[in-house]
């Protein structure tokens, strides 16, 4: 028999509307914003404790915590399955920071226009957590007998990993996962209801660049560290992209971009306009597809910058005039510019969904199904340790059913119509699993 849900409106927008509520203490950008994830985790414990096995319903509802007040929550629904697992995973507890200033309305306040839900964590990704907890409300209620087991996660330390031992990592050390590999992994943490079917691996960098100090007047003794940045961040992405061109599996994945190495922020020494720079920081970032190795990648910059080291004079073109140069000797001595990269934590490694598993065709069949139609995509945003989870085993599909346009934006806000459409979604796998 085919389980049939509906969506309670009310409850899912007052649970929703909770979550927002605590949004101003879930911001995580460490060290300004440390979020306190067991804020949301109590609301979704009131909502979820009168269905726990300890009031005789039948949800397994686990508070696991491994940083006081930066809890992780995990739900089991399970009537008597048979064999095997269908899990929605990575919906996230804490969220980005929002600056009141630049918003239309107050980011920490549930607001609600129409079909238009607004708040910070709206779209990503406390509209999945409400919406994945509906789902398992509505599964207490009716009771359906299963042949699977149901499980949700919701983490803890998703937008950030300045802080580690925190979230998804610790219970993927602790075995707390290790059943999922049963069956499939729904990753609910993408937008615009498609299947995301590619991610990729990323890493932040910074190349610190250490020239000589010296009075703009006498440029042929200093040695000018924003134009030696400037010059070896050309140089090291010319390597990258000779390296790491576009990859034909690219196109069968339907990626809009290929592997990136690009610069994003760049600050120098303070000091006068009439003073040559001694040091140039330049920040980025590398957007690799999920076909490259990350690990390879990130010790063939290495490679560069240790090339270039050996050698910086290489960089010296002309172009910016004669006295323009990194390896000088003056009267005062010899003095050379140096590079030094450095790596931003470990790097997110992307994933390529395996599109020939029972838990992809499911995603897309359900897909087709409600909305007539079934379009995946794929990014070159990242997800955190999924593609560690992919390595060791895990069927990993990637969904969403915010919008991609206004995650992390200001006025962020999801659509309760795609709420809908995304529980009904995850009905129809529920029912294709049972057959």
């Amino acid at each position: 028999m085919a389980v049939e849900f509906g969506f309670n409106e009310e409850r899912y927008v007052k649970l929703l509307a909770n979550l927002i509520g605590e949004t101003k203490y879930l911001q995580d950008n460490p060290p300004k914003f440390v979020p306190e994830e067991n804020r949301a985790v109590k609301h979704l414990l009131d909502a979820l404790q009168p269905y726990t096995k300890e009031k005789g319903g039948l949800l397994k509802v686990d508070h696991v915590t491994y940083v006081e007040g930066r809890g992780n929550l995990m739900i089991e629904y399970d009537n008597g399955h048979e064999k095997g697992t269908v899990s929605f995973v990575g919906s996230h507890l804490d969220v980005v920071p929002a600056n009141p200033d630049t918003w239309e309305h107050d980011p920490f306040k549930l607001k609600i226009e129409g079909d238009k839900l607004y708040g910070r964590g709206t779209t990503d990704c406390l509209g999945h957590v409400a919406m994945v907890t509906e789902l398992f409300i509505q599964l207490a209620e009716k009771k359906p007998k299963l042949k699977r087991k149901i499980v949700a996660v919701f983490i803890a330390a998703e937008e950030s990993t300045k802080i580690p031992g925190v979230g998804i990592d610790m219970l993927l050390k602790h075995g707390k996962l290790d059943h999922l590999k049963d069956g499939p992994v729904y990753w609910v943490d993408t937008a615009d209801i498609h299947p995301c079917i590619g991610t990729a691996s990323a890493v932040m960098w910074t190349l610190k660049c250490h020239g000589r100090l010296f009075h703009s007047g006498l440029p042929h003794k200093g040695v000018n560290s924003l134009e030696l940045a400037m010059d070896a961040v050309t140089y090291i992405q010319k390597r990258f992209y000779q390296d790491y061109p576009p990859h034909s599996s690219e196109k069968d994945y339907l990626f809009a971009d290929p592997s990136t190495m690009k610069p994003t922020q760049i600050k120098a020494a303070e000091g006068r306009v009439n003073q040559i720079p001694p040091w140039t920081e330049v920040q980025g970032d590398i957007r690799l597809t999920p076909f490259y190795n990350i690990t390879e990648c990130l010790k063939k910059l290495e490679g560069y910058v240790a090339e270039l080291n050996k050698n910086i004079s290489v960089l010296v073109s002309g172009d910016r005039g004669p006295c323009s140069k990194y390896d000088i000797s003056i009267a005062d001595g010899d003095f050379k510019g140096e590079l030094e990269i450095i790596w931003d934590g470990e790097p997110f490694k992307g994933v390529a969904c395996q599109l020939d598993s029972v838990g992809h065709t499911s995603l897309r069949e359900a897909t087709q199904s409600v909305i007539g139609e079934c379009r995946p995509y794929s990014i070159t945003g990242s997800l955190p340790l999924v593609g560690e989870m992919q390595e060791a085993g895990f069927d990993i599909q990637i969904c969403g059913y915010g919008h991609s346009s206004v995650a992390h934006n200001d006025n962020e806000y999801c659509s309760l119509s795609n709420m809908k459409i995304g529980l009904k979604i995850f009905t129809h796998i529920l029912n294709r699993f049972n057959q």
